[in-house]
């Protein structure tokens, strides 16, 4: 009996044992697959979902709030600075829980009022108590409850002394370095700025936002990178490189780290990342090759205000455009739009309403679109008909069609007729020419020619399919096609040849043939003149040559871009050459034998007809160097209105660079210098 007890003792007692082994291997392997998931998931945040995460953001009380960059800066090519940003320093505040009470803000206002009035800049409008209430935004009515507030922009020196010394009695307040833009400006010169209009201005991101695409899609587009998130505040780019380069000028943001309470309010200052400055713009336009183009033309519309042209003075030719580019590189050396203005109205990301007034008619970049720079809706845009510019591409569209040979003979009898009432079109001031070969038509500018051998008989053999021939042509020419320069909002150009329903399609090639149905840029004129120059290279005009760092490094360095070849004879494209030569007396006495085209094309403005000035260049003419062409709308004969402008632009290039290769200007400095250092010896 004893033994079977016990026997049962023992068997419990191994039962238990076996059953604690069981339950302590249990704890070891659950334990085991704990740590084992521990490990891979400090794997998978180690490895995978770590470079994901933003340093700083890990702490969801943890808020970074963007701090502006420092825009880059823009220079002409002789390293002038065209566009800068220079620093002031600003007042903000990070509201706390405390000033959520109003009587506290207020009363914070009026000290503020009080310091700003006793130490501020006494040039300066000064801010009234609403203006500092508004600016704090006690309610997060514009910001977040944690977002810094800026009270003042460009404080005094003592200001910035007081608030440093007395930190710790405004308790959320700090001063921050901003910048303001600064754009080039010579007064007295009378110069407003180099390229106004293609340097372009800037704008708040709050107000750019609601206007252009781009930022719209970027205030849509969430990003948690506190480096690349837009502030209210930050200056933008808003036309001109200023916006075609947003991105490269722009930087990146530094950022305050802030801590917040559960209610958002912030509780102190965990730390400061500085910005990143923007990378700098070096472009082909030559601050004294610009601003010979501006001057000529500034003075021209002066003296055609009150001189003879074409037997009456011009006081409707209010503004003018010329541009010069390289014909190999294609490089823009200067972009005038006249009148312009002084660009520093935009330097705090705002206009002022009587700026505005001033400037609204001119602000625009007319040499790449279609403006009115006037307050008369009945006159001209900034774009017109291209007049006689376009007969030697006529002549050349003639001779590849094969409607005659470079040695054929047409008789001009001072006009051609066209359509079923015999619409009779003359020659200018009805000059016979007697029989001429193409060459001459091309530089005695017969209209008949063009008409009766290109329009009509493209007329004659293509019907209403001439039209599309004709337009092929053009755009061959970059004629009707975005040029591709590095410009916001090129206009492609008015093909009125398509658009134009009064007249027939024999018609519309007639008046096509000598000028009158194309209405384009003068920056596709001079891409197209630099075309004739090369014999049918088109290249992309560029005004950026280089963009580097703050450290002058290269980023990026824009190559010569061919867009597109048109094949012609040789013969043909002699023919060409050899008839752009027509008399220009405002380039009397130029060392250079140079080929030229002028224009005059007819519009309807007001109650009459006027005659525009159009001319193109390209010198030298057997080794081309440099295509230059100028508009001025209104302004009567292009021989007499564009061209002394033109003539000015090529001078100014000689001397800072050489038609030839050789500066004229350094020959003379050279000269100088000589001439000091023999009269030092005596």
């Amino acid at each position: 009996m004893k033994f079977s007890e016990d026997r049962s003792s023992i068997e419990e007692e191994v039962t238990k044992k076996r059953q604690s082994h069981l339950r302590l291997n249990l704890f070891f392997f659950g334990s085991f697959i704990i740590f084992t998931v521990i490990i891979l998931r400090l794997a998978v945040l180690q490895f995978v979902e770590g470079p994901k995460l933003v340093p700083g953001t890990e702490d969801p009380n943890v808020k970074n709030v963007p701090l502006p960059p420092i825009r880059g800066t823009i220079y002409d090519a002789s390293h002038e600075k065209l566009a800068y940003s220079t620093p002031v320093q600003s007042l903000y505040i990070t509201l706390n829980a405390e000033y959520k009470f109003l009587p506290k803000a207020i009363k914070l206002g009026e000290e503020l009022m009080a310091k700003f009035k006793e130490l501020g800049d006494p040039t300066q409008e000064q801010q009234e108590l609403k203006d500092i209430i508004y600016a704090m935004d006690i309610l997060s009515m514009r910001s977040g409850g944690f977002e810094p507030r800026r009270i003042k922009a460009g404080l005094s020196k003592d200001e910035v002394a007081y608030f440093i010394e007395n930190k710790s009695k405004y308790p959320g307040l700090y001063i921050v370095e901003e910048s303001v833009r600064n754009y080039y400006n010579d007064s007295k010169s009378g110069v407003n700025g180099v390229a106004v209009q293609t340097v372009g201005y800037i704008k708040k991101f709050k107000g750019a936002s609601t206007s252009l695409k781009v930022y719209k899609k970027i205030r849509e587009k969430k990003n948690d990178d506190p480096a690349l998130q837009y502030t209210e505040l930050e200056d933008v780019g808003y036309d001109g490189l200023e916006l075609q380069y947003q991105d490269v000028l722009r930087g990146k943001n530094g950022f305050r780290s802030v801590s917040v309470d559960p209610k958002n309010m912030a509780k102190g200052l965990e730390g400061i990342t500085p910005p990143e400055r923007g990378n700098d713009l070096y472009l082909n336009i030559h601050k004294d090759i610009q601003i010979a183009a501006q001057k000529a033309i500034s003075e021209q519309l002066t003296w055609l205000h009150s001189h003879l042209v074409n037997g009456r003075t011009h006081p409707n030719a209010r503004a003018g455009y010329a541009v010069a580019m390289e014909v190999d590189t294609g490089k823009v050396v200067a972009m005038a739009s006249m009148p312009d203005y002084d660009p520093n109205v935009w330097r705090t990301g705002g206009i002022t309403h009587d700026d505005f007034d001033k400037i609204k008619y001119i602000y625009q970049n007319g040499t790449i679109r279609s403006f009115r720079p006037s307050e008369a809706k009945n006159r001209l845009e900034s774009v017109v008909y291209l007049g006689s510019t376009i007969k030697p591409l006529t002549v050349l569209i003639g001779l590849n069609e094969g409607y005659f040979g470079p040695y054929s003979t047409y008789y001009d009898k001072g006009y051609a007729e066209f359509g079923k009432d015999n619409t009779r079109i003359k020659n200018s001031s009805g000059h016979v020419l007697g029989a001429i070969s193409p060459q001459e038509a091309i530089k005695e500018s017969s209209n008949a020619f063009m008409i009766d051998m290109v329009g009509l008989k493209m007329y004659s053999s293509k019907g209403k399919d001439s039209i599309e021939l004709w337009d092929k042509y053009m755009k061959r020419f970059g004629l009707g096609i975005p040029t591709g320069v590095d410009l916001p909002n090129e206009y492609e150009g008015g093909r009125d040849y398509y658009t134009n329903k009064k007249e027939t399609t024999q018609s519309k090639m007639a008046r096509a043939a000598f000028g009158q149905e194309g209405k384009y840029t003068t920056m596709q004129l001079a891409q197209y003149t630099a075309m004739l120059a090369s014999k049918g290279r088109r290249m992309e005009p560029h005004i950026v040559d280089t963009i580097r760092d703050s450290s002058g490094k290269v980023i990026k360095k824009f190559e010569p871009k061919v867009l597109g070849k048109a094949e012609f004879s040789e013969a043909h494209w002699n023919v060409i050459h050899k008839g752009m030569a027509t008399k220009v007396s405002s380039f009397e006495g130029f060392k250079y034998d140079f080929a030229r085209k002028t224009g005059t094309s007819t519009q309807w403005a007001g109650r009459e007809n006027v005659d525009n000035g159009v001319f193109i260049a390209f010198a030298p003419r057997n080794k081309p160097k440099l295509a230059i062409a100028v508009m001025i709308p209104e302004a009567g004969f292009g021989a007499q209105s564009a061209a002394p402008v033109a003539r000015k632009i090529f001078d100014a290039y000689d001397s800072v660079y050489g038609l030839d290769g050789v500066p004229k200007g350094q020959m003379s400095q050279n000269a100088d210098n000589s001439n000091v250092s023999k009269d030092t010896t005596r």
